[in-house]
């Protein structure tokens, strides 16, 4: 079966994969749709592949502008972690993160997922004290998590400058050992040949123009292939649901800004677990490929660019730099940006809204590749069902009228 295998692919690619099956369907947009998901990034593919999973609701379609996974969801460092201060955080990161473990059998597609450890250093007294709440608030909820001494997370990184002298001294570390990494363009690649098979269209270089209502409840969608009627729309465009949402007469507590990253060319295997710096805005991990995968704090400007700017790498390199120092002499291959929306408090929307038949599900910040699975599958049970599921009521656009806010801003400092 192995040399079956190895034969066919040698002879696709030979033949250009003319034979080749394409992974998800491309139809052409119907007419209408029980549910119209606007953004076929990981969030909008899980959440309709969870429609049709878990409420058999397969009249649905994707919209989007551009390309499949072309959004923040191919242009993010795919750290996946739980390890938040909040109870409502941890409840639906966990639950993202729980499920990562077994989305590659579910899907039926190796996703890479990683379970190698992630480290949120402390450089500080105050990151100190701030990790070891972050470590009791997790404990408390049933997370893995625990605080190492600077001996722990020497053992652990060998390649990390642990001097008592060093600019950035390690105090300790807050140690997750399930947190880790998948493949981002496997996980929507996944989401997507699932809800295909489901009966989900998926229609790309579609974008959406306008959000047609009539009074208080949603009519359908203006695209640029035609109006389509919908009985529900739901908002799931990183980075830009504000605009989006416009379209539909609302007005959003985000901003968006870009959030920069950049790898460096491959090197054999000296990095297997995360590290995270927040006090100098800085992480890295390696890549399966070898490549040192590196990334720091948003921009300081609000901002829809998807390119790198000198000054933000500058900024990020300088610190790790000091920290691991075999970057010194490693050149950088490429650098990127994605769009990012934040909320006041750093977390999510996911929320009905007075629109009858509109949802939102946005404002992820540099958390949202990490909790693609639990989003969507909340973000479903919550428009199948016309409430908030559980895990989504305290994400709801309520709190910013109530001032219950769900302050993650420690947490959620660097970490894509």
């Amino acid at each position: 079966m192995q040399k079956y295998s190895l034969f066919s692919l040698l002879n696709g690619a030979l033949h250009n994969h003319e034979n080749w099956k394409p992974a998800w369907r491309s139809p052409e947009p119907r007419p209408a749709y029980d549910i119209a998901v606007i953004g076929a990034g990981g969030h909008g593919l899980a959440t309709a592949y969870y429609l049709a999973k878990d409420h058999n609701l397969t009249n649905v379609v994707v919209l989007e502008k551009g390309w499949l996974g072309g959004g923040n969801t191919g242009r993010n460092t795919t750290i996946i972690r739980s390890n938040y201060l909040r109870d409502d955080s941890i409840a639906i990161y966990e639950l993202a993160r729980s499920l990562y473990e077994n989305l590659s059998t579910e899907l039926n597609f190796n996703t890479m997922f990683s379970p190698r450890g992630l480290l949120m250093l402390c450089q500080t007294e105050h990151d100190v004290r701030a990790m070891r709440r972050h470590a009791y608030a997790g404990r408390n909820k049933g997370l893995d998590v625990k605080m190492l001494t600077p001996a722990g997370v020497k053992q652990l990184v060998p390649l990390l400058n642990c001097s008592a002298q060093a600019r950035y001294p390690v105090l300790g570390a807050l140690y997750q050992p399930r947190g880790g990494t998948a493949r981002h363009d496997a996980v929507a690649w996944g989401y997507a040949r699932g809800a295909s098979r489901r009966g989900v269209d998926i229609i790309q270089n579609c974008a959406v123009t306008g959000i047609r209502r009539e009074g208080d409840k949603i009519a359908g969608v203006e695209t640029e292939r035609g109006y389509i009627r919908a009985n529900k729309v739901a908002i799931v465009a990183a980075g830009h649901a504000g605009q989006v949402a416009e379209m539909a007469g609302l007005r959003l507590p985000l901003e968006s800004l870009a959030l920069q990253a950049c790898v460096t060319e491959p090197l054999k295997p000296c990095l297997d677990v995360v590290v995270m710096a927040n006090t100098v805005h800085g992480y890295i991990s390696q890549s399966d490929k070898g490549e040192l995968v590196i990334g720091g704090g948003s921009d300081a400007y609000n901002n829809y660019s998807q390119r790198g700017s000198f000054s933000s790498i500058e900024h990020t390199i300088t610190a790790l730099v000091e920290m691991f120092p075999i970057l010194a002499r490693t050149r950088m291959l490429r650098q990127w940006g994605g769009v990012i929306d934040m909320t006041g408090d750093r977390s999510p929307i996911i929320s009905k809204t007075d629109v009858s038949g509109l949802y939102l599900n946005c404002g992820w910040g540099t958390g949202g590749f990490k909790a693609i699975p639990g989003s969507g599958k909340v973000f479903a049970d919550t428009i199948a069902n016309d409430r908030p599921h559980p895990f989504a009521e305290p994400f709801g656009l309520q709190r910013f009228v109530t001032g219950r806010l769900i302050d993650e801003s420690i947490a959620a400092a660097v970490a894509h």
